[in-house]
């Protein structure tokens, strides 16, 4: 048995104790999420084209998160709108933002590994930047969705009476201030950790700000993470939208 094969299980075994059901489903969720990052490699290595491949995979990757992982379909389908229009969103700012910054392809710290291979693979970096950097943002948008509709709509179902909708985006507002800065903490520290061997090496040989700074792999790190940051922040209001939208025309149409 492999080193990742026993970790899987282990990981299985824990979430099925601790979720039971629930948790069951959402490690076939991440099975499912990761097959669906395998079939986008194969799809943009026979030359599909990336955007379409990644608004598909984005659908995807958030119904299957969004809807496994939570049993309630009010919660789910709010924050499933949230996510889907967050997505738009940084499509397109993810689409500006490579245009200008220009840090996808190989870096010169790939240059040993690259050495006597072709890199002329017929293939757009710039798009495979974007694609990459939304498809990274995606996860924390979802668990930011969940975790405002979940709180919004649990306001609604523990009151026999129509709440007002002033109420419930002041309630999704002090929910969303207590879980941003958990999110963002969790995106930083995970950005950190990714370069912390690049960033120990620069400062080993001694490397300028300026290079430092300037150098593809960390821009590219930055970017994904402000992006990643964006979008957070925009799910939070949007969710208690959609939470309030969806509660609403349900008990009208009672």
């Amino acid at each position: 048995m492999g080193t990742i094969t026993g970790l899987g299980l282990v990981l299985l075994v824990l979430m099925i104790i601790i979720g039971g059901k629930q948790g069951w489903l959402s490690f076939l969720g991440l099975l499912l999420n990761f097959i669906y990052f395998y079939i986008s490699l194969v799809l943009v290595a026979l030359h599909a084209e990336p955007l379409i491949v990644t608004v598909i995979m984005g659908l995807l990757i958030l119904a299957t998160t969004i809807f496994i992982g939570t049993e309630d379909l009010q919660i789910s389908l709010s924050a499933f709108e949230a996510a889907v229009v967050v997505m738009v969103l940084i499509i397109v700012v993810t689409q500006v933002m490579e245009h200008f910054v220009q840090a996808t392809g190989f870096s010169t710290e790939n240059s040993s590994e690259l050495e006597g291979m072709s890199i002329l693979i017929g293939i757009n970096y710039v798009k495979l930047g974007v694609m990459t950097t939304i498809l990274s943002c995606l996860g924390a948008v979802a668990e930011a969705a969940i975790a405002i509709a979940s709180g919004v709509s649990e306001i609604t179902h523990q009151s026999d009476s129509i709440i007002a909708s002033a109420e419930l985006r002041q309630s999704g507002r002090e929910i969303g201030q207590q879980i941003i800065s958990t999110t963002l903490n969790t995106l930083l520290m995970g950005f950190l950790g990714n370069l912390m061997a690049l960033l120990i090496w620069f400062v080993g040989l001694n490397y300028s700000l300026a290079t430092i700074i300037n150098n593809k792999i960390l821009v590219a790190e930055v970017v994904t993470v402000l992006i990643s940051f964006i979008g957070v922040i925009v799910t939070v209001p949007l969710t208690t939208e959609f939470v309030i939208w969806n509660y609403q025309n349900g008990v009208d149409n009672r």
